[in-house]
């Protein structure tokens, strides 16, 4: 990738400024110059393209030509027209098996292993409200655990809230609570989580009792309920949640990390503040990362509905059926035809500014970089936002593209770690499980390095290949999940990111 530019496929009829480019700059081995200039991470016309022309970014349409755009000209928001194209599924046309590792040659991790068999990588006491009228009640009795009052539990990550905005004032049956409801249990079940306490206000909507009956989720040493207008108000439940968790504490101190094969991990994939580079460097590594996983037996979970949309059919073609494509299609069509129609939200073109500002057109063109996280290997399962992912090998979860609601419904559906990709920069942790940063280039990274776990920007500068990048994310996966503190977790992030998704009526 040495010069000021970068080819992606030969089929392109676009090549992206690798640097800053500057007004009449000889580019291609001087085969033409730039009309303009182009800041890095944004697209030049590598020819002529005729107005309504499709423009091709890895040989993938990402937008049509608004006007005449002559070779050597910048190609942005402002001669791209976004609309919409047939695209040719081609379910399961393309599956192939996995390659699987010899158990014997699995890489392992260091779990804590749980008496349902699920594997933790983190060992958090956990507090969840029903309803937003809850949330002051949790939060103030996860804040009475200081690391001064936790000292003596060296092997409990923490005391954490799960509080939300919702539970009451919503639809009383339906998709609405029942996902409010997947999402609560997700938590509850998950392998992070020593022990849990579920706390309500008494006359919600989401009444603790139908949370457990709708979810099978039964009290006992690990899983307690409160409900304040019994217990005696706002004061004395604080209270008896503290004193609950005091009770909890030394069981949850009691694990061991144990070795166990990283088949184990499931990788909840998320981008955000994504820019032009996200596409060659951290998304690809990150994919790569995740070939190399699911050859482990592990799980990746890509998720962000309508950061695939325009790009779908790459997923489709390598479904395991024909029935798991179309799944992933109906998904797309619900989002489109019946969620978000008419509405002004990135599955109908725009990127937020800072995407646009990072060098995106489109959200086709974001989408194109999104689903490469995932990697080659063949799409296994579909599921709903938050249900419990049971299936191994890279799956698709039906989420928002906003990251916090995204990964909520991940964590909630069983994923164990985070791993994030950012251009622009983005500040993101997300309790109970760690997340790992993966920074799209160098001088994001140098700026932000605080923040960031992994700077890919090595790619783009030459020094790392993409091959070695993704096995540098594996490694540092394994690592994470084996208890060394990503930069989210030693700055403290993670308390206010859960976020489960709010698409039904409010009344």
């Amino acid at each position: 990738m040495i010069g000021s530019i970068i080819r992606l496929h030969a089929g392109d009829n676009v090549v992206i400024a690798r640097t800053d480019v500057g007004l009449g700059e000889a580019l291609e081995e001087g085969l033409y110059r730039s009309r303009s200039q182009v800041p890095a991470g944004y697209k030049i016309a590598s020819s002529d393209i005729k107005a309504g022309e499709p423009i091709r970014k890895y040989n993938v349409i990402i937008g049509f030509a608004g006007n005449d755009i002559a070779r050597g000209t910048m190609v942005h928001t402002h001669n791209v027209e976004f609309h919409e194209f047939d695209r040719d599924y081609a379910h399961a046309r393309d599956y192939k098996p996995t390659d699987f590792v010899a158990r014997d040659k699995q890489e392992t991790f260091d779990g804590i292993v749980r008496p349902d068999g699920s594997v933790g990588t983190r060992n958090y006491i956990g507090l969840l409200s029903t309803v937003n009228c809850s949330a002051t009640v949790i939060r103030k009795a996860a804040e009475w655990f200081t690391p001064e009052r936790l000292a003596g539990f060296p092997n409990v990550d923490g005391v954490v809230a799960f509080s939300h905005a919702i539970g009451c004032g919503m639809e009383m049956t339906g998709e609405p609570m029942d996902l409010l409801r997947r999402t609560l249990a997700g938590y509850a079940r998950h392998s992070n989580l020593a022990s849990v306490l579920i706390v309500g206000l008494g006359c919600e909507r989401n009444q603790i009792a139908g949370l457990l009956e709708q979810e099978a989720l039964s009290v006992g040493s690990n899983l307690k309920t409160f409900v304040m207008q019994e217990t005696g108000g706002t004061r004395k439940t604080i209270e008896a949640c503290i004193a609950e968790i005091e009770q909890m504490l030394p069981e949850a101190n009691n694990i061991v990390r144990q070795p166990v094969p990283a088949s184990h991990l499931k990788v909840g994939l998320q981008c955000g503040g994504s820019d032009g580079f996200s596409s060659i460097t951290a998304n690809p590594a990150l994919g790569a990362a995740m070939d190399i996983l699911v050859r482990h037996g592990g799980t990746a979970i890509l998720s962000e509905t309508p950061e695939i949309y325009g790009v779908e059919q790459t997923l489709t073609c390598r479904a395991i059926s024909r029935e798991v494509g179309e799944k992933l299609v109906e998904r797309i069509r619900w989002w489109k035809e019946d969620y978000a129609r008419g509405r002004d939200v990135q599955i109908n073109g725009a990127v937020s500014p800072g995407n646009s500002k990072g060098g995106l057109a489109n959200i086709f063109e974001k989408s194109l970089g999104s689903s490469m996280k995932g990697g080659t290997t063949s799409l296994m399962a579909v599921y709903k936002y938050a249900e419990p992912v049971t299936t191994s090998g890279l799956v698709f979860m039906d989420t928002p593209g906003y990251d916090p609601c995204s990964a909520t419904g991940q964590i909630a559906g069983g994923a164990n770690i985070i791993a994030f990709t950012t251009g622009r920069g983005s500040m993101f942790g997300a309790k109970p499980v760690p997340s790992i940063k993966l920074a799209t280039n160098t001088a994001m990274y140098t700026r932000l390095t605080e923040d960031m776990d992994i700077n890919c920007g090595e790619i783009l500068d030459g020094t790392v290949s993409l091959e070695e990048m993704g096995q540098r994310i594996f490694q540092e996966l394994l690592a994470t999940a084996s208890g060394k503190r990503s930069k989210s977790e030693q700055l403290g992030l993670g308390d206010n990111e859960f976020v489960p998704w709010q698409i039904g009526i409010m009344g």
